[in-house]
């Protein structure tokens, strides 16, 4: 899970690299984005088809292997076409890679789901934190074709080496581990098909999208909205740390949204998952207005945008652990797969995001 956060996570670091050689459009750019979102998320619920068929193992080692050749087609891509290939084949890898790991999570500990997921979810959330640096120090010195490749063939072997270590567990276990608390949510495991025709499904996907869009345009446009805001190289000096603002925010970020999401998991199995949502919900709105407001200083950008990441990565331990609940465990990663997909279809929002941006600095 942390080898494949870097294709969403420092994906805004190449961004600008990438218009200034090439001079595309940064609309043109995050349509590679969306690309890769859409195609992480939209093929999960057959990956997670395949996981619950022939366990997490094979799934994870094809997703190895589509992550490393991404990344390293991304070093050569020298035409939107190309460029928006290797999204594809990125998110197809890092699709797999997710949904297998969630999926598992949810089956080896049913009573724990949010905890679990959460803690699983963390390594996505937070595995780019300690390379956002590097990234960043690596573009600069090397170029970003270089950061491209080393980067793409380290995560992938990584990816493809410990797949080999997972395994998924017997039929049953989740009624003999915890007989009571397996079946306090739901007493059948429904298949993917007949989740899809209940009204709390649609309710739930609805409710994902609108929380996944505000986290995912912060995601791909926060170099973007520094360099607007003009204090992307500003120095920040927080708890004893100086750094430029952007890279500040981006390692702060990638803590936190690697925190919250055991964070959340873990109050949601104490408190109950819609009560945890209702509060991690409103936060976010709340964080995503400041930012807008406030964002133009720097500590304040680091700070709140902290904030937002902190109340928008829960959605990936709350969703996963209340689908289980809801629809039990047989098909687990086939039915948090499709609903994952609700994380794609926020991201045709993405490039919408930088039309509208770049229609405002014509009126200025």
């Amino acid at each position: 899970m942390s080898m494949i956060a870097n294709l969403q996570y420092g994906w805004t670091l190449f961004v600008n690299p990438i218009g200034d050689k090439f001079h595309w459009s940064l609309a043109e750019i995050q349509i590679a984005f969306t690309i890769f979102v859409l195609t992480e998320t939209w093929l999960v619920p057959i990956e997670g088809y395949l996981v619950d068929r022939f366990g997490p193992r094979p799934v994870t080692l094809l997703g190895g292997l589509l992550v490393g050749i991404s990344w390293v087609m991304n070093a050569y891509a020298d035409s939107l076409l190309l460029l928006y290939v290797s999204a594809a084949i990125g998110g197809t890898g890092a699709g797999a890679v997710y949904g297998t790991c969630v999926g598992n999570a949810l089956k080896w500990f049913p009573d724990r789901r949010g905890f679990a997921a959460g803690l699983t979810a963390m390594g996505f959330g937070a595995g780019s934190a300690l390379t956002v640096i590097p990234i960043a120090t690596m573009i600069k010195s090397q170029g970003y074709e270089a950061t491209f490749f080393s980067f793409g063939i380290f995560q992938g072997a990584v990816v493809f080496l410990l797949a080999l270590l997972l395994a998924g567990p017997p039929d049953g276990f989740a009624r003999t581990v915890a007989p009571q608390k397996a079946l306090l949510g739901s007493r059948r495991d429904f298949t993917p098909a007949q989740m899809a025709l209940t009204p709390v499904f649609w309710v739930m996907y609805l409710m994902f999208v609108m929380m996944a869009a505000g986290g995912l345009m912060a995601t791909a446009q926060l170099a973007p909205i520094a360099r607007d805001f003009r204090i992307a190289d500003v120095p920040v000096s927080l708890v004893g740390v100086t750094l430029p603002a952007l890279t500040f925010a981006l390692s702060i970020d990638r803590v936190l949204n690697g925190v919250t999401r055991p964070f959340f998991g873990w109050v949601s199995d104490k408190l109950g998952r819609e009560n945890t949502m209702g509060l991690a919900f409103l936060i976010e709105g709340l964080g995503i207005i400041a930012l807008a407001q406030y964002g133009q200083s720097p500590v304040a950008f680091v700070i709140l945008s902290g904030l937002v990441f902190f109340a928008w990565g829960e959605i990936y331990s709350l969703f996963p652990a209340t689908c289980a609940d809801t629809f039990g465990s047989r098909y687990a990663a086939a039915n948090a797969g499709l609903l994952y997909t609700a994380k794609g279809t926020a991201s045709l929002l993405v490039p919408l995001t930088s039309v509208l941006a770049a229609d405002r600095k014509s009126h200025v």
